[in-house]
């Protein structure tokens, strides 16, 4: 791994107290905002850069210190000792430094989108999204998320057809974008009674919320229809046509919102067409995000099955990172945090060698 610059890293630390400074004397509130924001990013990177200007520095005076042929023979020791801590502290801190300028994700820091539809397998596929639906809720309120519901369809015998629901918070969607493809789960339905292994799946897609959508949708582009709920809430609404669907005509995109409030629907549902607007938009036009997700943690592609939760053997598996753990109780149960970790770090590591490379 290259050695950055010491330019480069006084360059950073630059940048970091001109916007300190600003900051003190900034009068505009979009302004404000927008240094409060490069202020808490650029603080990481200024500190990790002066570690890593500090140890440098420490490491050459250490040097220096073992060629001087007059030097007394204690000091010698004592530098030699610090030369060698130094030396196995200093990659891996460098290597952090590395990983903070890694290209980010322009909506990692934002929202995201959540949905969960029950795939292959009837009755027990609608069980399982359900399944996936509570992990993903109990995980996101161990976060500190707030989880507004969109839209839900029941499923015959429990669980649900389909979900969709935004998870609101700080890093949401740079921290759960690896969840989107195809989750496969194999155990004994409770309907089965052979005993039987059934394998079923649910999809999962992860959309980020872009903080300002500026998306036009003229009105002769969409069409908007209400109907009865069907779904969660539904008993509340069975009386009134309160759900919406709104159908983007260009695109054909649907979007639909089913909680109680008519109103509150259109609202939601227009919502959510712009972002998804949005994402057609930024996985078309930005070519360079798509190849390098060739190169990342799968493809992103959401017929891609990513992962297999197997009850019998109370394992979970991740085939991209092929990584194995034995605690599925506890997994669906929202622990999902080691997995997400691994996976993140499968990404910067191959995000790393990508930049090395070229």
């Amino acid at each position: 791994m290259a050695a950055l610059p010491e330019s480069r890293l006084r360059q950073m630390i630059d940048r970091f107290e001109q916007v300190e400074a600003r900051m003190g004397v900034a009068t505009d509130a979009k302004e404000i905002v927008q240094l409060s924001r490069d202020h808490a990013e650029l603080k990481r990177v200024a500190e990790k850069s002066r570690e890593v200007l500090t140890l440098r520095n420490q490491l050459a005076e250490a040097e220096a210190l073992i060629d001087d042929a007059g030097a007394d023979r204690d000091f010698v020791n004592m530098a030699i000792e610090e030369r060698a801590e130094i030396r196995s502290r200093l990659p891996g801190i460098e290597r952090e430094m590395q990983l903070m300028l890694l290209p980010k994700d322009r909506d990692d820091d934002g929202s995201a989108i959540i949905e969960v539809r029950a795939g292959t397998g009837g009755d027990e596929a609608a069980l399982f999204a359900g399944d996936l639906w509570r992990m993903y809720q109990r995980y996101a309120s161990g976060r500190g998320w707030q989880v507004e519901l969109v839209s839900a369809t029941d499923g015959e015998m429990g669980g649900y057809k389909e979900v969709v629901a935004q998870l609101n918070g700080s890093g949401v969607f740079g921290r759960m974008k690896f969840e989107s493809g195809v989750h496969r789960v194999q155990r004994v339905p409770a309907t089965e009674a052979q005993g039987r292994i059934h394998t079923s799946a649910a999809t999962v897609a992860i959309l980020p919320v872009p903080e300002e959508v500026n998306i036009e949708v003229r009105d002769q582009d969409i069409r908007i229809d209400t109907y009865r709920s069907s779904g969660a809430g539904g008993q509340h609404v069975n009386k009134t046509d309160s759900a919406v669907r709104i159908t983007h005509l260009p695109t054909n995109i649907v979007v639909t919102s089913s909680e109680k409030s008519q109103h509150e629907n259109r609202r939601k549902a227009m919502e959510q067409l712009k972002i998804r607007l949005y994402e057609r938009e930024r996985e078309m036009k930005d070519t360079a995000r798509s190849e390098a997700r060739k190169l990342q943690v799968g493809s992103g592609d959401r017929s891609e099955r990513i992962r297999t939760y197997n009850f019998p053997q109370g394992r979970v598996t991740d085939h991209r990172i092929n990584f194995t753990a034995y605690n599925l109780d506890q997994f669906v149960q929202g622990d999902i945090e080691e997995l997400l970790d691994a996976l993140h770090a499968e990404d910067q590591a191959e995000r790393l060698a990508q930049l090395e490379q070229g």
